[in-house]
This record gives structure tokens, C-alpha cells and sequence, in this order.
């Protein structure tokens, strides 16, 4: 029985790509670094922002002094403009809706730093939809890693085995199989149906409310 539904943010809940897009390449336009377009950041993203910095940055520049004041600079840019293109995929807001009737625990777990996932949450889709907002916590390493994933199940006070872990990324299915959930690969996201699959997706689901019949048992695959 599904008693906790936990979401990743970027690319499961809202499409943010083109706001991540243009303050990685406002930051490093005003370094003087090469510019990447848009779609490229659907593999870029994922892993946190300092990685972020990091996969945009050119090789010969990727040192800890050159990444930190890249990054600083991006959070300055992005912390005014996180929600100029931002939106909640089609279904989304329903679906958190529906979940909140059936009573169930719900959670965000993102790689996104803290104050950034807070915000995006609460501006784009309204964080009393949530138990907990979980960004990146410090001492905890990044998905795929199950640990935060773990604590932040044992807050909500269920089984792993009773939460549908929810995400557009071969990560966020790694990360269920890593921690005991069921992991529900999503179509809409960044990344293909393959990378899913090939990371442990017990369901793929190409819209929203087939995350409703899978929380009801009934969804067939």
C-alpha cells in the first residue's frame, strides 16, 4: 500500500529549463566563457548547482576559484529570474491535489540547493502541497545516494517499500532502487525512456495522472 509519494523537482514537477538555462549562460557571458543552447542543459542539469557550474564550464576552467565565482554569480542571476519561464507541467497541480485527498505523505527531494528548491516550490506550485521540501542538505551526498532519500522517509514516518519515488532522470530511478522505493520514470521530463529503464524504473508513465492509478493499484503494466 502507497502511504508517501516523493518528487523530484526539475524536470518532474516544473519545467525550469530555459530560467537554469539563461543563468548559467548569464554567468558565463559575463566571464567571458562560451554560451550552450538551451536543450543542451537537459543533461547538464540533475546533479546540484556547483556540478551544473561545472559541466558548463570549458575543461581548462573548471578549477575550485573559477567554479565558485561562476556559481555566485548564476545564484545571483537565477534568485531574481527562477520564475521568468518556470511552469508546472500539464497535470501536475492536479495530481498533487488528488494525492492530498487520499491522505498520503508527500515530499520533494532535489539536488537543487535548499533555498532554491524552497522557492520554486512555493512559487510555482504552492508548498502546503508537501511535507517536506528537501534540497541538497549539507553532509548528505547528492542522489543517487540513498541516504537523504532514507531520512527524509523516516521523517515522514513510513516503510521505503510504501513510497513511489517520482523523477524524469536514470538518478532519481537509481535512487529509488537504492533506498527500497518504487521507482516511477516520467516521459515528460529531461531524459529518455532508456536512461529510465536501464536505471531500475519499475513504471514509466507518460502523464500525470497514471502516477494516480499506479497510488490506486490500478495501473497495469
Amino acid at each position: 500500500m502507497i502511504k508517501a509519494v516523493l518528487f523530484d523537482l526539475d524536470g518532474t514537477l516544473v519545467n525550469s529549463l530555459e530560467d537554469l538555462a539563461s543563468s548559467c549562460n548569464y554567468a558565463l557571458t559575463y566571464f567571458g566563457f562560451p554560451t550552450h543552447e538551451t536543450e543542451k542543459y537537459k543533461y547538464f542539469v540533475g546533479d546540484g548547482m556547483p556540478k551544473l557550474i561545472e559541466r558548463v564550464l570549458p575543461e581548462a576552467f573548471r578549477d575550485t576559484e573559477t567554479k565558485q565565482k561562476v556559481l555566485e554569480k548564476f545564484l545571483e542571476h537565477y534568485k531574481i529570474h527562477f520564475a521568468d519561464n518556470t511552469y508546472a507541467y500539464d497535470g501536475i497541480i492536479k495530481l498533487l491535489e488528488d494525492i492530498k485527498k487520499l491522505n498520503l505523505k508527500t515530499a520533494v527531494i532535489s539536488n537543487k540547493a535548499q533555498k532554491p528548491a524552497e522557492e520554486v516550490v512555493s512559487k510555482i506550485l504552492g508548498s502546503f502541497y508537501f511535507d517536506i521540501i528537501c534540497g541538497k542538505r549539507e553532509g548528505y551526498p547528492a542522489k543517487p545516494d540513498p541516504t537523504l532519500t532514507l531520512e527524509i522517509i523516516k521523517e515522514l514516518g513510513v516503510e521505503p517499500s510504501e513510497c513511489l519515488f517520482i523523477g524524469d532522470s536514470g538518478m532519481d530511478c537509481a535512487v529509488a532502487v537504492n533506498s527500497g522505493a518504487i521507482g516511477v520514470g516520467v516521459l515528460w521530463g529531461f531524459r529518455v525512456k532508456s536512461e529510465l529503464l536501464e536505471n531500475g524504473a519499475e513504471y514509466i508513465v507518460e502523464t500525470p495522472n497514471e502516477i494516480l492509478d499506479i497510488i490506486k493499484g490500478t495501473k497495469n503494466e
